[in-house]
């Protein structure tokens, strides 16, 4: 071979070599890359080649799928009664991705979960289309449904657990919203899209109220501090007296702490200054505890921290880098102090449980397409807040405020119910209307089945006539019935 055609046939064996390592490049290192990228529109179109798999509530599908014409997406979402449970299964759009449940459990729903590949090879071998599979969830359908009707013309949220599981059993948020409007990749779909997006809609209906707001707690608070000082042995007798004067000016402050009228606050006992609400006893106990008894206190009860469900909850916050006066404030679920519906359901929860506080979960199984099971979520402990003893001393001390004090709407005839009212102030100098609190836990024979807590942000209520056992009480009540099946 003369060198001139030498040199052709070497430069065409190292073109050769570089296409060679240039298809393996993008094989085996760049697959799942160029697989996955956005500009890849054959992969969003096999996405939407097949229906997805349903979450379930009860025996139930609350999801579907139906065909869409004018498009190369063959199927979009669809939701049964998809304001009552957008707060749980979130959306799955065409044009604007998944959160929450659906895309969490995305690999499930689709098909494309690894768990699901003797599925996926049965199916090639069958000639039947890719299924997804379906995940089970924790709701009682008819403690969704009474929590959504009860928030009805107001704005907040609300959550049920299983004090001895931790189980969701109710996850509301209203305003909420039809996550069909916007399942598909219309024009229409474009429009309801930005309509419900915060900028053009001041309710905010896209925001998990449950999860992911987090507000003054107010008075609910009030029984973290009383666990605080029964665990730190401040004090033992929920009948005896409290060092509790009335007046109270807090350290290194000049006017006295209001009490919301004139109550028997001076050296109540803990049960007493519970079952009215004294801010005056309760801030001063969280003084007398320190900032750092009471931040570990709240933080065994799950403050400070994430808490993915799976859906991922916010931190509530117990301030930690607070004075004695801020300390009192947040001892009575004011200042700084900032909790989730969830948060607080856990804390009513904890104390129902009698001390043990159970993982909330909102995924009871995951099932393939032909509905064997995949997973099966098991209960786990949290955290192990306070005694068994003293949880009894607190369930004593909220089943008083039921019968005898703040809490009388939520009483159910022939059930043992525990609770505390919150009315917790909002904006700056409490101009805007307060908030509305209730948490609280119903008893049967078998242990406490539920926990609940609401929280109204706004209602068409008169200022005067807003109160967490006007407005949240009722709403717990009726949560609880439906578990117990009243």
């Amino acid at each position: 071979m003369n060198k001139p055609l030498r040199r052709v046939a070497i430069f065409c064996g190292l073109l050769m070599l570089a296409l060679l390592l240039r298809d393996n490049w993008l094989q085996f290192v760049r697959a799942d890359e160029l697989r996955t990228h956005t500009a890849n529109r054959r992969v969003t179109i096999e996405r939407y080649a097949t229906p997805r798999g349903d979450i379930i509530v009860g025996n139930k599908a609350v999801t579907g799928s139906v065909e869409t014409k004018g498009s190369d997406f063959k199927y979009k979402r669809t939701y049964t009664n998809g304001p009552l449970y957008a707060p749980v299964t979130g959306y799955a759009s065409q044009a604007f991705g998944a959160n929450q449940l659906e895309a969490i459990e995305d690999g499930i729903l689709t098909g494309d979960d690894d768990r699901l590949f003797f599925n996926r090879t049965i199916d090639i071998f069958t000639g039947k289309p890719r299924q997804g599979g379906n995940v089970i969830t924790t709701i009682n359908e008819k403690a969704q449904k009474a929590a959504f009707e009860g928030l009805k013309g107001k704005k907040g949220a609300v959550v049920a657990l299983d004090p001895r599981s931790g189980a969701i059993l109710a996850l509301v948020s209203v305003p909420s919203y039809d996550p069909s409007s916007f399942a598909g990749n219309s024009k229409k779909d474009q429009e309801a899209w930005v309509a419900l997006q915060k900028e053009n809609n001041p309710d905010d209906p896209m925001l998990n109220r449950a999860l992911r707001q987090t507000y003054p707690p107010g008075s609910t608070f009030k029984v973290v501090t009383a666990a605080a000082a029964l665990e730190n042995g401040l004090y033992e007798d929920i009948n005896g007296k409290t060092d509790s004067p009335l007046p109270y000016t807090m350290p290194l402050t000049s006017q006295p702490l209001r009490n919301d009228g004139n109550l028997p606050c001076k050296n109540a006992s803990m049960n007493e200054a519970l079952r009215v609400s004294c801010n005056t006893v309760f801030a001063k106990m969280g003084i007398d505890l320190g900032r750092e008894k009471m931040r570990k206190q709240a933080e065994k009860f799950g403050f400070n921290q994430e808490i993915f469900t799976p859906i991922r909850a916010v931190e509530s916050v117990f301030p930690d880098d607070i004075d004695e006066p801020q300390t009192g404030l947040a001892s009575i679920g004011q200042g700084s102090n900032r909790a989730t519906p969830l948060q607080m359901a856990m804390v009513a929860a904890a104390i129902a449980n009698d001390g043990v506080l159970k993982k909330p979960y909102l995924v009871d199984a995951l099932t393939a397409p032909d509905t064997s099971t995949i997973s099966q979520t098991k209960d786990s402990t949290f955290s192990k807040p306070l005694s068994e003893e003293n949880a009894q001393k607190l369930q004593e001390m909220m089943e008083n405020v039921v019968e005898n004090g703040t809490g009388r709407n939520a009483r159910i005839p022939g059930v043992t119910v525990g609770g505390k009212t919150g009315t917790a102030q909002h904006g700056e100098n409490n101009k805007n209307n307060p908030y509305a609190w209730f948490i609280s836990y119903a008893k049967s024979d078998n242990g406490s089945p539920v926990a609940v807590a609401v929280v109204v942000e706004s209602s068409n209520t008169l200022r005067d006539d807003i109160a967490g056992g006007a407005l949240a009480a009722p709403i717990a009540k009726s949560v609880m019935e439906a578990v117990l099946g009243r």
